[in-house]
């Protein structure tokens, strides 16, 4: 007798987080929160004045828990596939459930469903209890009482304070069915449920807009539903998934989960109104004061979070470049402030974009979170060629500026006859104030390569200061050890914070031999704090797994592990539980060790790379929906042989038209993805690039 398979999608417990942290985050984009916890944030709604700035705390009437008088079994119960929380309890005469989730189509709303159901014939009523921790009151807005809608309580208020001074400080309205302390399910009844609205809104007529369509969804059965129709779209669209190793298999989709859920489901619509406001270290649910980094914007972002979703969900990936080009002035305004040309993002961005972090010397000398920028949006071209975001949708002013920045910012050394980048912080905080750190440099070369090619695609006429940098700027490397010290004077065998030198291999795709990659990583892998931050250990598994070494690879992601914290699959900062939780920058670090480094993908100016490796542990890799120049692939890679897909036109959302692709081995062998067929050959590295002129595969 065998036992049905567990759903990996499905994670449940039969008690809850001890710590409070670990409770499973609901996000829908738009609102973010904590399950049971009586906060929770809106997108772009910050308060306090510079610095101070931090998401501004809303309580959350759905602050309630489930109690009953009678013993019975606890299940608590996070199912990804759908995006919905539950409680159930089983006694001998009764079953009690409490569902949670924030509405992923209608995205102003959270919800509360509670169903009670007999297990057996009473004529005792069944009664529930709702302990509710919900105040109507918070530090960061000042609320008052506005009439009752529709049975709905209503309270409005404005933020303290704004990130600027004189600038917007949003109002913030909520709606929501009264939660009595009690529920009971008379004798006469088999079962009942009911159903407790939260609509939160910028405006009066919006909140109450917004709880007449979820009154309405009741009235129609399709809260719950639309709910789940949308999730549902959002998977069959793109999946990552291995076979054989259920440890990985969970975690990979645990991190797939999480960041899809920071994303509003109107940021996957052209030209959709809805505003993206970026992606915090701690997603969403996290964010108060002094609390996961403020629910502030860093490098993050883009070097951490960004590539995963850019290879799966285009219009995500758009969503969080306009980000970057919304707060384009405040970029300007500080360069202006320092001195220099062109646009510096901040090293942390809320709404305006002048940098709102609160150590001075990070403010100062972040400055590779420019050319991280620049990389995604370079990315974004490279899978898409949507040259329309980057005239019309202002993503070559972005370009355009980081390069202005930096040809203003470097200093031409007479004696090494090259150019410095002198006092900078790297992506390894542990030194500050120091010179040519190589990832800044390297990063910095690389926007600039990229802001020439896209003068010569856009007609215009580069500053020659660009390629004088780009041909002279320093590159640290020594050339007796052959490795890249992080930063001039680095003493070789000095502990590093997390992955610096090992970006240039990956994402950075640095030229260098097979000896100096090498030798970069079992440098800084010797050296490396065990309690960085998560991502790291995914940078140097996706290095090794590059040198065709996937069993070391597998035991540095391995590394990753200790920072889920069960049994809902939420992400530590580091390995001992603290800092920063539902890390999102560590998940997505552990998603592209995966995506690329069992792949080989590499986004390329003409193709998409690839050189499939798996450690023996994994049977299989699925991954789903890639998408690259408007298509959709579905790629299968086993031990031996990879099997790739193309998806028929019917079976994409997305408006832009797709290009024929065919698949390109390095032993010179080529086919052409036909939609609707899969592609099999022996497992070895290869491209994805644009069908031969004349040779046509798709219908007409």
């Amino acid at each position: 007798m065998t036992s049905d398979p567990v759903d990996p999608y499905i994670f449940t417990s039969d008690t809850l987080p001890s710590d409070p942290r670990y409770m499973p985050p609901l996000i829908n984009g738009l609102l973010g929160w904590k399950v049971f916890d009586p906060i929770m944030h809106m997108d772009r709604v910050y308060s306090g004045e510079g610095a101070p700035s931090h998401r501004a705390n809303i309580p959350c009437p759905l602050a309630v828990q489930m109690k009953t008088a009678e013993v019975g079994q606890h299940t608590y119960k996070l199912d990804m596939h759908t995006g919905v929380f539950s409680h159930s309890v089983v006694t001998p005469g009764f079953e009690a459930t409490q569902v949670l989730y924030t509405h992923r189509q209608q995205t102003n709303l959270l919800v509360m469903e509670v169903l009670l159901k007999r297990s057996e014939t009473s004529a005792e009523p069944v009664t529930i209890q709702l302990e509710s921790s919900f105040k109507p009151q918070s530090d960061d807005i000042v609320f008052q009482n506005a009439p009752d809608y529709k049975g709905g309580r209503h309270i409005f208020g404005q933020t303290v304070s704004s990130e600027a001074p004189g600038g917007i400080r949003p109002f913030v309205h909520l709606i929501w069915t009264p939660i009595t302390s009690t529920l009971t399910l008379p004798p006469s009844q088999s079962q009942s449920s009911w159903v407790f609205l939260v609509a939160v809104a910028g405006s009066d007529e919006s909140v109450q807009s917004c709880y007449d369509t979820g009154l309405g969804l009741i009235d129609t059965g399709d809260l719950r539903p639309s709910h789940l129709r949308s999730w549902a779209e959002l998977w069959k669209d793109s999946s990552i998934e291995v076979e054989g190793a259920e440890s990985l298999n969970r975690a990979l989709i645990g991190s797939m989960f999480y960041l899809l859920s920071s994303f509003s489901s109107l940021s996957e619509e052209a030209n959709a109104p809805y505003e993206f406001g970026g992606l915090s270290p701690g997603g969403l649910s996290n964010g108060s004061n002094g609390e996961a980094y403020y629910g502030h914007v860093f490098w993050d972002q883009e070097t951490w979070m960004y590539p995963g979703i850019a290879l799966f969900y285009p219009r995500l990936a758009r969503s969080m470049l306009q980000y970057r080009v919304g707060t384009i002035e405040g970029a300007r305004a500080n360069a202006e402030q320092m001195g220099y040309k062109g646009l510096k993002y901040a090293w942390e961005s809320a709404v305006t974009g002048q940098d709102v972090c609160p150590v001075d010397i990070l403010i100062k000398e972040q400055l590779h979170i420019n050319g991280d920028v620049a990389l995604a949006f370079q990315q974004y071209f490279y899978l898409t060629q949507d040259l329309e975001m980057l005239r019309e949708g202002r993503g070559s002013e972005v370009v355009w500026g980081i390069a202005d920045y930096w040809a203003s910012r470097v200093t031409w050394d007479p004696t090494e006859q090259q150019y410095h980048i002198k006092s900078v912080t790297p992506p390894d905080e542990y030194y500050n104030t120091v010179d040519n750190s190589v990832f800044t440099n390297a990063v910095a070369q690389r926007s600039l390569q990229f802001a020439m090619e896209l003068s010569g695609l856009l007609g215009h006429s580069p500053p020659s200061a660009w390629q004088d940098v780009v041909d002279k700027i320093k590159i640290p490397f020594d050339p007796e050890l052959k490795y890249h010290p992080e930063f001039d004077g680095y003493k070789r065998g000095s502990q590093v914070k997390q992955a610096d030198v090992v970006l240039l291999g990956y994402p950075l795709d640095m030229s260098m031999t097979t000896e100096v990659r090498r030798n970069d990583l079992e440098t800084y892998e010797a050296v490396t704090d065990p309690l960085g931050p998560a991502m790291t250990w995914g940078m140097f598994a996706l290095g090794w797994l590059e040198l065709g070494d996937a069993e070391r690879a597998q035991t540095l992601l391995k590394k990753c592990f200790k920072n889920i914290q069960k049994p809902f699959h939420v992400w530590s900062e580091t390995a001992t539980g603290s800092g920063c939780v539902n890390f999102l920058t560590g998940m997505g670090g552990f998603l592209q060790a995966v995506l690329f480094g069992y792949t080989g993908f590499r986004v390329q100016k003409e193709h998409l790379a690839f050189a499939p490796l798996l450690p023996q542990e994994v049977d299989a890799l699925s991954v789903k929906g890639v998408s690259y120049l408007g298509n959709k692939m579905d790629w299968l890679i086993k031990s031996a042989e990879v099997s790739v897909s193309v998806r028929k036109p019917a079976e994409m959302s997305g408006s832009q038209e797709p290009t024929a692709l065919q698949v390109v081995l390095n032993t010179g062998t080529t086919m052409p993805l036909i939609p609707g067929q899969s592609v099999t050959f022996p497992r070895q590295p290869g491209q994805i690039r644009k069908l031969d002129a004349g040779f046509s595969c798709w219908p007409v």
